[in-house]
Formats: C-alpha cells, structure tokens, sequence
C-alpha cells in the first residue's frame, strides 16, 4: 500500500476529461445510492407513527437505526469489498441492491419490534455491498485530477436520498401508512438492481492510473493482487488513513445522531406536522446536505493540488462553523426558527465525505480499492452510525424523568463535546499528512 497518492494528479499536468459513459455510469451510481440512503432513513423519518403503532421506545429506535443495522453493515462490508476487488464490482453492487431492496419492503409487513429489527438487519446486509465497490468503480472511470469531483457528485445520493425519503415517506404515510412507504421503496430498489446488472459495464482496474500507480497484473505481469490481510495491515499502519477514518468516525457519531432524530425532535417537541416536514424539512435537508456534498468536492479537488493538508483543514472548517449554528437549532423555541439555523450545518457537517473518500482512493493501489474503502466504512460507520443514533436514544430515554417534556432536545445538547472531538480528530490528521509529507521530502 502506498504512503503517498501513487495515483493523484500531477501538478501542473493537464488533467484529462472523463467520457460521456463515465457520467452516465456515475449517474446510474448516484441512483442507486439514493435508494440506499432512502431505504436507511426511512425507519428514523417514519418514528413516529411507527412508535405510535409498535410502540417502541427512542431507546429501541435508536438501536435499530445503529448498532443493530451498522453490525451487519460495517463488518460484511469487509468481505463483500475483498470478494469485490477479485469479482466483477457492477455485478455485487447490482446482488446487494437487490437484497437490501427487498428487506426494506419485509420493514414494511413487521407486526412487532423483534421482526422490524430482523428486517433492518437485513437491509445492513444488503447495504454492507453498496457503497464500496461504487467508489472503486468511480475511481475508474475517472481519471485523477477529477475524482474529488465525481465522488462529490456520488455523495450527493445521501442528501437527494434522505430529502426523498422526507418527502415521499412523510406523505405516503399521511396519505396511506408507514407500511406502504417501505414497500413501495423496495420495489423501486428491486428493478433498480436488475438494470443495473443489466447496463452497467465492469471497468478496467487501474485502467485510468499513471504507470507506476498500477499493480503490475495491470500492467501485463503476472504480478499476485495483495492479499486481505496485506490491505488491512496497511491500512491500518498508515497513519494518514488510519486518522482519517477516525476523524470521519467522530464526525459521524454526530452526523448519523442528527439524521436519525431530527425529524422526531421537530414534530415531538417544536410542534412540526407530518406533511409540513414533507415539505420544509426535506428541502432543508436536500438543498443543505448536497450543497456541502458538492462544494466540498470541488474545493478538495482544488485545494489538495495546492496542500496535502486540505484533506484535514476542510473537514475542520465545517464542523467549526457548523457548531454554533446546531446549538441553535436544538434551542430554537418553533420548528420554523429551528429549520432556518439547520439549514447551513446540514451542508457544513458533510464537508468531510468527499475529502475522506478521495484521499483512500487515491492513497492505496488500484486493486486495494474496494476493500480499502470498506475499512474505511467500517471504522467510521461503526463509530458514528453503530453509536451516535444509539447514544443519542439512551440518552433520550436517561433525561426523560426530569424533562419529559424536552428529553430529546436535552440530549442533543450532549452532541457538543463530540463536534469539538472531530475537530480535533481532523487537526491530528493534519499533524499526520505532515509528517508524511516531510518524510518524502527527506533524502
């Protein structure tokens, strides 16, 4: 594994210009991944009448929203990318599709918590071969120099995913029942994988990298790929990836705690209707989030040719500007006031992402991709998706005997000490790319 970017543009060097497949794939990429967020977010937009029917408690929500889905999420992740990174990637992104599809519609036939659990679980197993190899297949079709971009592009799924799933799943479920969002995504989701193992095509590994960036099998020798336990002993030893992955961690527990419960603190405590958050909300949380997706890959595109560091700095910035603007949010006495201060921290909160994917991708060799990207899902999704919605859930139910009124607006207080926790995360990566870099410098 490489201590440098083997495969980032040269600076200076004219950057070559993707083809009209490569947007078209990305496109088809970026779907997929909606339907991906959609199908996860669709348990936390739809809490409350879920809890009004099954009566669970914002502890259970929590643990199926995290730990119970980011365990099979985060670990299957793992193999699924080692097995991608031999296999064809386009037909294990179009299986697992498929899989997670039609786990969220059984979501949507559960009569009672331990079957809506099995059935998250089961939409963990599916999502564990989403994200992976659509980064590796990216990587591919786009040359360096424009990568920040196209992965910012993708991460656009999340937000447009989580806006639809707002706006679609609040209003069928006003219109109908929670039952029929679920199994109405499901379906989208299962004709989605059957077009995409029809359509898309498996690109070269390696394909668009400079010479010395390939693995020499790529190159036409008979060079062995690495091994598992190669790639994640590398991983884990360079300290660059190994930061970043912890620093996205920190920022996650942050991210995934406010994703899975805002909607509840909005309509519980601040008086917001189902149908006005299938409208306000989900346009906060779409136009907010894919902003900061967007933007912050053109900035690291830009920026990182300057300074290896930008990869740190940028995620800082955002999480630095967006702390005040959260406590806000928490404190604001109506839902119209509270929407006005999320809207800038939905998209500052995200300026992590793209920096954090193309730095991985660009870091390791072209067939350590898949899996290099699964370890980096696995240490920032256990951290942030296994604990931050579970955390914030406890500590729900932990405030609910003195403030039964405002329990949850009490533990969103508590996600504080945690924002300053990833901006210090970020800073130490910092210290690490420059230490890295000196090191290269040195004769």
């Amino acid at each position: 594994m490489a201590g440098s970017p083997a495969s980032a543009a040269i600076p200076g060097a004219q950057v070559a210009r993707p083809g009209t497949r490569a947007w078209v794939v990305l496109a088809v990429l970026c779907f997929v991944y909606v339907l991906n967020f959609l199908d996860r977010q669709l348990l936390s937009i739809l809490a409350k009448p879920i809890q009004d029917e099954l009566g669970v408690s914002d502890g259970q929500l929590g643990l199926l929203g995290g730990l119970y889905f980011a365990m099979f999420y985060c670990i299957l992740a793992i193999p699924v990318g080692w097995l991608a990174d031999r296999t064809n990637r386009v037909k294990v992104l179009a299986f697992a599709c498929g899989l997670w599809s039609a786990a969220t519609a059984a979501c949507g036939v559960a009569s009672n918590y331990p079957q809506l659990a099995l059935a998250r679980m089961a939409v963990g197993v599916g999502e564990a071969g989403g994200v992976p190899p659509s980064y590796a297949i990216i990587a591919d079709y786009f040359p360096p120099g424009t990568r920040g971009t196209a992965l910012g592009l993708f991460n656009l799924g999340p937000p447009i995913g989580a806006a639809l799933g707002v706006a679609f799943g609040a209003s069928v479920a006003a219109a109908y029942s929670w039952r029929m969002a679920f199994l109405w995504v499901g379906a989208v989701g299962v004709v989605t994988a059957v077009g995409v193992w029809c359509f898309v095509r498996e690109p070269r590994k390696g394909g668009l990298d400079t010479a010395r960036a390939r693995p020499a099998s790529a190159a036409g020798t008979a060079d062995v790929a690495p091994g598992f336990g190669e790639t994640f002993r590398g991983f884990f030893a360079n300290p660059v990836l190994r930061n970043m992955a912890l620093a996205c961690g920190a920022t996650q527990f942050v991210t995934y705690a406010l994703l899975n419960f805002s909607v509840l603190l909005l309509m519980r405590e601040k008086g917001m209707s189902l149908e006005e958050v299938a409208v306000w909300y989900a346009l906060v949380l779409g136009i907010g989030t894919a902003g900061g997706m967007f933007l912050s890959g053109r900035l690291i595109d830009r920026l990182a040719r300057r300074s290896k560091t930008a990869y740190a700095y940028l995620p800082a910035v955002g999480l630095v500007l967006a702390l005040p603007l959260f406590v806000g949010f928490v404190w604001a006495g109506s839902w119209q006031l509270a929407l006005a201060f999320l809207f800038l921290p939905t998209g500052l909160n995200y300026f992590y992402l793209s920096p954090a994917v193309t730095l991985v991708q660009e870091e390791v060799r072209p067939d350590q991709r898949v899996l290099s990207g699964a370890l980096l899902l696995l240490v920032m999704n256990l951290i942030g998706l296994g604990f931050g919605p579970t955390y914030l859930g406890l500590a729900s139910d932990f405030f609910r005997a003195t403030h039964p009124d405002n329990s949850l607006q009490m533990a969103f207080y508590t996600l504080v000490p945690f924002y300053l926790l990833a901006v210090g995360m970020f800073l130490l990566l910092a210290r690490s790319i420059r230490r890295q870099l000196a090191q290269e410098a040195s004769p």
